[in-house]
């Protein structure tokens, strides 16, 4: 029976990454992209805000109301940071391939190790800070491989973006108490009100065009199904092997903008492709080695 359950969680975790994989494809859809983030930003985050909400009020009635009382300082600290995750993630692929920006978001893992260091004082083994250091060789690579000033940017705001993840990460293990559904819903509010914010006061068009509101609608959807599917199989796998699922999100993402027959038929360059390999290598040599029991939740 519980050989069973485990199998049934590695089916869930691995659809749930399927779904995250196809944020980058559905912003690749976005028309004129760069004129219009924030517009992007506020209808996807007002997404997640609401389909969160529903979904908890399914599960847990109108009680479930009082996660917003205990959310705690942890909770508002791991939503911002998420909320900022998300806005970051939109800047870069924007400005640079979704290769690049997929590949800083599978440093999170490391990343989450040494703020855990830093802020939980989490040991790191010689595996993780082994495979820290191939994958900062590996982005190190990318960065001064980039001969574009807009990749460059993109890659260095998809770091941010892998950080703000690794935060909403250790805000969760901080104080385990703290509810992750509602954490979400915060990271969504925040990023739909500052978006809102930001578009009144530039005095900007508010609505984009259906068609972009709709994929903006579609990706917060994605984020939420996935999040929902990895809560359920997260809780009958181990954290090594949870880690992995940043591989299926981001080589599944760099897939579906690569393959032509998708429609955007983005080739990843030769540099990407080799700081990539080594990004990845150190994520395999993480998740196949570690014993450790961490709980790592990436979100786009």
């Amino acid at each position: 029976m519980e050989k069973d359950k485990v199998n049934s969680a590695i089916l869930i975790v691995l659809i749930a990454g399927i779904f995250w994989s196809f944020g980058a494809y559905v912003v690749r859809w976005i028309e004129d992209a760069r004129s219009v983030p924030w517009q992007y930003l506020f209808f996807r985050g007002s997404t997640i805000f609401i389909l969160i909400n529903i979904y908890l009020f399914l599960k847990e009635g109108k009680s479930f109301t009082n996660n917003y009382k205990n959310i705690g300082s942890s909770g508002i600290i791991g939503g911002v940071a998420l909320g900022c995750a998300m806005m970051c993630f939109i800047w870069s692929i924007t400005h640079t391939t979704a290769a690049v920006t997929l590949l800083m978001l599978a440093a999170m893992p490391f990343m989450t190790a040494i703020l855990g260091y830093v802020f939980l004082k989490e040991k790191v083994s010689t595996i993780t800070f082994t495979s820290i250091v191939v994958a900062a060789i590996g982005i190190i690579f990318m960065a001064f491989t980039s001969r574009y000033v807009g990749t460059l940017f993109g890659l260095a705001i998809g770091l941010l973006s892998s950080f703000g993840f690794s935060i909403f990460s250790v805000s969760l293990r901080w104080k385990k108490n703290t509810p992750t559904f509602t954490t979400v819903a915060v990271a969504g509010f925040f990023c739909a009100t500052f978006s809102f914010i930001v578009l009144m006061f530039n005095d900007t068009e508010f609505f984009t065009t259906f068609r972009n509101s709709s994929l903006s609608a579609l990706h917060g959807s994605l984020v939420c199904a996935g999040m929902i599917l990895y809560s359920i199989g997260s809780k009958h796998l181990p954290a090594a092997d949870l880690t992995l699922l940043s591989l299926t999100e981001v080589l599944g993402g760099i897939f579906w903008v690569w393959v032509p027959f998708m429609g955007i038929n983005e080739i990843p360059s030769t540099n990407t492709i080799i700081g990539g390999s080594i990004i990845t290598f150190a994520l395999l040599f993480y998740s196949l080695n570690t014993k450790r029991n961490r709980r790592f939740i990436g979100l786009n």
